[in-house]
Protein backbone atom coordinates (compact mmCIF):
# COMPACT_ATOMS: atom_id res chain seq x y z
CA UNK A 1 0.00 0.00 0.00
CA UNK A 2 1.39 3.39 -0.99
CA UNK A 3 1.16 6.17 1.52
CA UNK A 4 1.40 9.88 0.86
CA UNK A 5 4.59 11.38 2.31
CA UNK A 6 3.96 13.63 5.29
CA UNK A 7 5.73 16.52 3.55
CA UNK A 8 3.16 16.44 0.73
CA UNK A 9 0.32 16.50 3.24
CA UNK A 10 1.90 19.38 5.17
CA UNK A 11 2.45 21.26 1.91
CA UNK A 12 -1.24 20.79 1.06
CA UNK A 13 -2.23 22.03 4.54
CA UNK A 14 0.05 25.05 4.07
CA UNK A 15 -1.65 25.89 0.77
CA UNK A 16 -5.13 25.54 2.27
CA UNK A 17 -4.14 27.73 5.23
CA UNK A 18 -2.73 30.32 2.83
CA UNK A 19 -5.91 30.25 0.74
CA UNK A 20 -7.89 30.83 3.94
CA UNK A 21 -5.69 33.81 4.75
CA UNK A 22 -6.31 35.22 1.26
CA UNK A 23 -10.03 34.75 1.92
CA UNK A 24 -9.78 36.84 5.10
CA UNK A 25 -8.18 39.59 3.03
CA UNK A 26 -11.03 39.46 0.52
CA UNK A 27 -13.50 39.68 3.41
CA UNK A 28 -11.77 42.83 4.67
CA UNK A 29 -11.94 44.33 1.17
CA UNK A 30 -15.65 43.54 0.95
CA UNK A 31 -16.27 45.14 4.34
CA UNK A 32 -14.27 48.23 3.31
CA UNK A 33 -16.48 48.60 0.27
CA UNK A 34 -19.73 47.77 2.07
CA UNK A 35 -19.08 50.30 4.88
CA UNK A 36 -17.11 52.85 2.83
CA UNK A 37 -13.97 52.55 4.98
CA UNK A 38 -11.22 54.08 2.87
CA UNK A 39 -7.66 52.76 3.10
CA UNK A 40 -5.49 53.23 5.13
CA UNK A 41 -8.19 53.52 7.83
CA UNK A 42 -8.52 50.45 10.06
CA UNK A 43 -11.40 51.73 12.16
CA UNK A 44 -14.95 52.61 11.29
CA UNK A 45 -17.91 50.30 11.18
CA UNK A 46 -17.74 47.49 13.81
CA UNK A 47 -18.39 44.80 11.17
CA UNK A 48 -15.39 46.04 9.19
CA UNK A 49 -13.26 46.19 12.34
CA UNK A 50 -14.12 42.57 13.21
CA UNK A 51 -13.20 41.41 9.68
CA UNK A 52 -9.95 43.35 9.92
CA UNK A 53 -9.10 41.81 13.32
CA UNK A 54 -9.81 38.31 11.97
CA UNK A 55 -7.34 38.94 9.15
CA UNK A 56 -4.70 40.46 11.42
CA UNK A 57 -5.04 37.80 14.11
CA UNK A 58 -4.79 35.08 11.46
CA UNK A 59 -1.62 36.72 10.16
CA UNK A 60 -0.25 36.91 13.73
CA UNK A 61 -1.03 33.23 14.25
CA UNK A 62 0.58 32.29 10.91
CA UNK A 63 3.93 33.41 12.34
CA UNK A 64 3.60 30.69 14.99
CA UNK A 65 1.72 28.03 13.01
CA UNK A 66 3.88 27.71 9.90
CA UNK A 67 7.25 27.18 11.63
CA UNK A 68 5.68 24.71 14.06
CA UNK A 69 4.02 22.78 11.23
CA UNK A 70 7.26 22.47 9.27
CA UNK A 71 9.45 21.69 12.26
CA UNK A 72 7.02 18.93 13.27
CA UNK A 73 7.08 17.70 9.66
CA UNK A 74 10.88 17.90 9.31
CA UNK A 75 11.64 15.70 12.30
CA UNK A 76 9.20 12.85 11.80
CA UNK A 77 8.38 10.53 14.64
CA UNK A 78 6.16 7.47 14.74
CA UNK A 79 3.36 10.06 14.97
CA UNK A 80 4.43 11.87 11.78
CA UNK A 81 0.94 12.12 10.30
CA UNK A 82 -0.17 14.11 13.32
CA UNK A 83 1.64 17.19 11.95
CA UNK A 84 -0.65 17.73 8.94
CA UNK A 85 -3.61 16.55 11.04
CA UNK A 86 -2.89 19.28 13.60
CA UNK A 87 -2.52 21.66 10.65
CA UNK A 88 -6.05 20.83 9.51
CA UNK A 89 -7.31 21.31 13.05
CA UNK A 90 -5.63 24.74 13.07
CA UNK A 91 -7.47 25.69 9.86
CA UNK A 92 -10.80 24.51 11.28
CA UNK A 93 -10.10 26.59 14.38
CA UNK A 94 -9.39 29.66 12.28
CA UNK A 95 -12.61 29.19 10.28
CA UNK A 96 -14.59 28.88 13.52
CA UNK A 97 -12.74 31.91 14.90
CA UNK A 98 -13.77 33.92 11.84
CA UNK A 99 -17.40 32.79 11.99
CA UNK A 100 -17.65 33.51 15.69
CA UNK A 101 -15.88 36.86 15.56
CA UNK A 102 -17.91 38.09 12.59
CA UNK A 103 -21.15 37.42 14.46
CA UNK A 104 -19.93 38.98 17.74
CA UNK A 105 -16.44 39.59 19.14
CA UNK A 106 -17.15 37.59 22.29
CA UNK A 107 -17.91 34.48 20.18
CA UNK A 108 -14.35 34.09 18.88
CA UNK A 109 -13.06 32.05 21.84
CA UNK A 110 -13.85 28.50 20.69
CA UNK A 111 -12.08 28.92 17.35
CA UNK A 112 -9.12 30.60 19.02
CA UNK A 113 -8.85 27.77 21.57
CA UNK A 114 -8.96 25.10 18.84
CA UNK A 115 -6.16 26.87 16.94
CA UNK A 116 -4.17 27.21 20.16
CA UNK A 117 -4.50 23.49 20.92
CA UNK A 118 -3.38 22.65 17.36
CA UNK A 119 -0.30 24.87 17.75
CA UNK A 120 0.40 23.22 21.10
CA UNK A 121 0.24 19.79 19.49
CA UNK A 122 2.62 20.91 16.74
CA UNK A 123 4.99 22.33 19.36
CA UNK A 124 5.05 19.03 21.25
CA UNK A 125 5.62 17.05 18.02
CA UNK A 126 8.43 19.41 17.03
CA UNK A 127 10.13 19.10 20.42
CA UNK A 128 9.85 15.30 20.39
CA UNK A 129 11.21 15.10 16.84
CA UNK A 130 14.08 17.49 17.51
CA UNK A 131 15.09 15.75 20.74
CA UNK A 132 15.04 12.35 19.02
CA UNK A 133 17.12 13.66 16.12
CA UNK A 134 19.58 15.30 18.54
CA UNK A 135 19.92 12.09 20.52
CA UNK A 136 20.44 10.04 17.33
CA UNK A 137 23.21 12.36 16.13
CA UNK A 138 24.98 12.22 19.48
CA UNK A 139 24.54 8.47 19.91
CA UNK A 140 26.53 7.72 16.79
Amino acid sequence: MNTVPVTILSAAVTLVATLFYFYTGLAVGQMRQKHDVKAPAVTGNPEFERAYRVQMNTLEQFAVFLPLLWIATSFPTSMAYLAPAFGLVWIVGRVLYMQGYMSAAEKRGTGFLISLVANGGLLVLGIIGLVRAWMAVHAA
